[in-house]
């Protein structure tokens, strides 16, 4: 398994090393999205719970895609360059100071290899920074002397974005015809910070920056840099052979990653998205995603306004976290259930 000691300083490699050549980047076509693989754009400006035009985009994004692009999201452009910013001072600090604040392996908090790493035999050409939580701690260990306007700029986002996330959450609950007040924990949303940096790749074609997956989340809201990097998977829908589909970043826009909980609260009519990171010859990339799930005690199940037999049995988020650590992207169809006693003791109970 990846280990801490496995960091280097990939300003300095020439040349990819074994430990992170991977063979089999081509396991499907890849290319620009055009025509129908072309990424909904939404805006939100002038959304409300009773905006049916945006709640129909919503659905049809969330069914077709699993991702889609949103802005009028009312978050300052400033905000979004102070962020970079300080993800960029981050990433740029030495190793050995970078790992003072170090991932522990049982925390979720800390700076890291990606998290996924322990189920694939090659590393990475990838970096991350998690915060769940107060960042205080671990921002006076990079930056002891000056922790201040790192703090202050993830307190505000992360604020910001909890509205964002409750926001787009209601709209698409709402466009299943469901009422808000089955899902009345939607205003007591968690979130955790995923900072990631992509340092800049001598032989791209040969390095993963993040191996395909989807997310354990309702919902995950990314903003990327300037830099192309980030594919979904676009399945075979009648217009061709699957295939991986560039998202570039877009001017003024956020991506909107539909998780795994999300498709198993829609009962399956919302799907969550495979999708993976790709590497620059040229170019640092960097993303920061603020990744949303519900209050960890909270048992997510399919919605009952559905009124269809349940294909998923109910889970805390905590609970699927741990069972996707350990089957990874087959931990979704795990919990499906599949038998009509199974559906009779969901529905009933015991």
């Amino acid at each position: 398994m990846p280990s801490l000691s496995d960091h280097f300083e990939f300003e300095t490699v020439r040349e990819v090393p074994e430990s992170h050549a991977w063979t089999s980047l081509d396991d499907h076509p890849s290319g620009e999205a055009t025509g129908h693989d072309k990424l909904p754009l939404i805006s939100l400006s002038n959304s409300s719970d009773d905006d049916d035009n945006t709640k129909f985009l919503l659905r049809h994004a969330c069914q077709h895609f699993g991702v889609f692009y949103v802005t009028g999201h009312g978050i300052s452009t400033n905000l979004l360059s102070e962020l970079e910013l300080q993800t960029r001072r981050l990433f740029s600090l030495p190793t050995n100071q970078k790992l003072k604040a170090a991932r522990p392996p049982d925390g979720l908090s800390g700076y890291g290899l990606a998290r996924i790493s322990s189920f694939f035999s090659k590393l990475m050409w990838y970096e991350g920074f998690t915060i769940s939580g107060s960042v205080l701690h671990h921002a006076r260990q990079l930056f002891p002397d000056d922790y201040f306007r790192f703090c202050e700029t993830i307190e505000e986002y992360g604020k910001e974005m909890q509205k964002l996330a409750e926001k787009i959450i209601r709209l698409m609950i709402s466009s299943l015809g469901v009422k808000e007040e089955e899902l009345n924990w939607s205003k007591d949303l968690s979130g955790v910070f995923q900072l990631n940096s992509y340092p800049a790749c001598p032989d791209p074609d040969k390095a993963m920056g993040l191996a395909a997956h989807t997310d354990s989340s309702l919902l995950t809201i990314l903003h990327q840099s300037g830099t192309s990097g980030l594919q979904v998977l676009r399945k075979e829908d009648g217009h061709g052979p699957t295939r991986w589909v560039t998202v570039p970043p877009v001017a003024g826009a956020l991506i909107v990653h539909v998780g795994d909980l999300s498709h198993i609260l829609s009962n399956a009519r919302f799907h969550s998205v495979l999708h993976r990171a790709i590497v620059n010859r040229y170019r640092h990339r960097y993303s920061m995603a603020y990744i949303c799930g519900p209050p960890p005690e909270v048992k997510v199940k399919p919605l009952n306004s559905l009124n269809e037999s349940p294909v998923f049995r109910p889970m805390t988020w905590p609970e699927y976290l741990s069972l996707k650590g350990k089957l990874f992207n087959q931990a979704l169809h795990s919990i499906r259930v599949t038998s009509d006693d199974e559906k009779f003791k969901f529905m009933h109970g015991p």
